[in-house]
């Protein structure tokens, strides 16, 4: 079985550790954990982690998150991989720190990543691993604060819950998208 996990974020130093890239930092994490590298393929940085039989193509797009899509539909019909294996990582800032919720579809619900794909797609059934990254700004100030990085009190608690979105990844590929929302979705 193939799948192809997409994580959400911008390209550039200054956006590295943001938390508009957590989609970003989950899979570095997942790759250097099963020792793999990301290679500069077109649209997107890409790799390849084996799972329990299971073949995790991941990309991180190139495209910037506003054109998200475009990379995505590129490596879906590149390596043939239905929509029901394509899992989207992306930050959320309806969800408190510390909340990781899997969702078989929804809205974009104004991110611009998710607009993107959903208008690539022409609707919005995928799933996706939303990580919440809070809502700790003032009116109007919702790009500064999710280009901004993590605040110091939240820093420490980014391992475990990345950590914890991996294994959210592997259940996904492996019993599918209902029994992992049921084992993690708390």
């Amino acid at each position: 079985m193939k799948y192809l996990i997409v994580g959400l974020g911008n390209i550039g130093p200054e956006y590295a550790d943001t938390r508009h890239n957590i989609g970003f930092m989950i899979l570095d994490e997942l790759a250097k954990q099963e020792g793999a590298k990301f290679y500069h393929m077109r649209l997107a940085y890409y790799s390849e982690v084996s799972f329990k039989g299971c073949t995790l193509h991941l990309i991180k797009p190139t495209t910037y998150m506003n054109l998200s899509g475009k990379a995505m539909n590129h490596w879906m019909q590149e390596l043939k991989i239905p929509l029901e294996n394509v899992l989207v990582l992306v930050d959320d800032i309806a969800l408190p720190l510390g909340t990781i919720r899997l969702k078989p579809k929804g809205s974009a619900a104004g991110h611009n990543g998710l607009k993107h794909l959903e208008a690539t797609l022409g609707h919005n059934n995928y799933a996706r691993l939303r990580f919440g990254v809070g809502d700790n700004f003032p009116k109007g100030r919702q790009v500064d604060y999710v280009l901004s990085g993590f605040d110091d009190d939240e820093k420490p608690e980014l391992p475990a819950l990345i950590d914890r979105s991996i294994e959210m990844i592997k259940s996904f590929t492996t019993i599918g998208t209902e029994l992992t929302m049921t084992r993690y979705n708390k």
